[in-house]
């Protein structure tokens, strides 16, 4: 199924370009209008901020919002009281060409589900900044007593709206995005609780160079990548049922949700938030594509965009 998409997807840019082109000449329908504003948004105002506001308006780095071995995230808070993700570049060997190349590579990336790009810094750190986060993530809505907790209908979107994303950034994006961590901490929440992946790559921007390889390694990359995000979606979705946060608890989940009777146990872990307002049959389903998405490996059973149309379809039945 994977190898099917990777052929399918020259033909779905060219027919995104050109639905693209339509819209901005005013020739395209409601659907492609709608298409086109979903996945491309306005054109890229990426801006170069300076490294001196940048430090202060993190507190001097000290707003951790998440680390992982692809650098830091931080709160940051402007003079104007704007308030952004500001991401560092750990990677100190890739040239400053290639940096900017990233830029303007992620600066392209538009989707409804992705923190947009706003800026960047080449001082004495490499930063990228990201748009206004002030709901904060995922993880903070899941486990802070002092939020509102997020309800079952809330939860299907944000897994439904992170499906998505990895849609766009496998089938849509040119070239596509290899690097992609999803977890509740790099999950931003904007105020309508519309999920935003922020943690988002190039496969080669770790390393010399920003392009993507047309070798016969980059079908096995691609393999490993369309496992690496499945397994990761799954994680996910156990989060949004559990509350659980998979950094602390990632053995633990994965080892029960991989257990042949699982379901006998489904009650003990369940969200105590969401009390019993949530369908059950719609949290069964859930809990058994999180299931696949773990148990499939390198290999999954099911493509990105099955499961995002998977999960779309059960929410619209839900309306219904």
């Amino acid at each position: 199924m994977d190898r099917l998409i990777r052929k399918m997807r020259p033909y779905l840019l060219a027919w995104h370009h050109r639905s693209r082109s339509k819209c901005l000449m005013g020739q395209c329908s409601t659907f492609l209008y709608s298409l086109h504003w979903s996945f491309s948004g306005p054109e890229s105002s990426v801006r170069r901020f300076s490294y001196k506001d940048i430090k202060r308006a993190t507190d001097g780095f000290h707003r951790i919002i998440y680390s992982n071995s692809h650098g830091a995230a931080y709160r940051a808070r402007f003079q104007d009281g704007e308030v952004a993700l500001v991401k560092e570049v750990k990677d100190l060997n890739q040239g400053k060409d290639n940096f900017l190349k990233e830029v303007q590579l992620l600066g392209q990336l538009h989707h409804r589900h992705l923190l947009a790009l706003k800026g960047f810094s080449t001082g004495h750190k490499r930063l990228l900044v990201y748009d206004n986060i002030e709901m904060g993530s995922l993880k903070e809505h899941l486990n802070d007593p002092l939020k509102t907790p997020l309800n079952w209908k809330t939860r299907l979107q944000i897994a439904i709206g992170v499906a998505a994303a990895l849609e766009y950034l496998l089938l849509f994006s040119n070239p596509p995005v290899y690097h992609v961590s999803i977890s509740a901490s790099n999950i931003m929440l904007d105020e309508n609780y519309i999920a935003k992946i922020s943690d988002v790559g190039l496969i080669n921007s770790v390393g010399a160079n920003v392009t993507v390889p047309h070798s016969s390694n980059s079908e096995d990359c691609m393999d490993h990548t369309f496992g690496n995000l499945t397994f990761q979606l799954g994680v996910l979705i156990l989060e949004l049922i559990t509350g659980q946060s998979s950094e602390n608890g990632i053995t633990d989940l994965i080892q029960w949700i991989q257990e042949s009777r699982y379901r006998s146990s489904i009650q003990k872990m369940i969200d105590p938030d969401l009390g019993n307002n949530y369908d059950s049959r719609e949290l069964k389903n859930l809990l058994a594509v999180a299931r696949l998405c773990i148990k499939s490996g390198d290999k999954p059973k099911f493509s990105i965009p099955q499961i995002f149309r998977y999960l779309q379809k059960k929410a619209e039945n839900t309306c219904n």
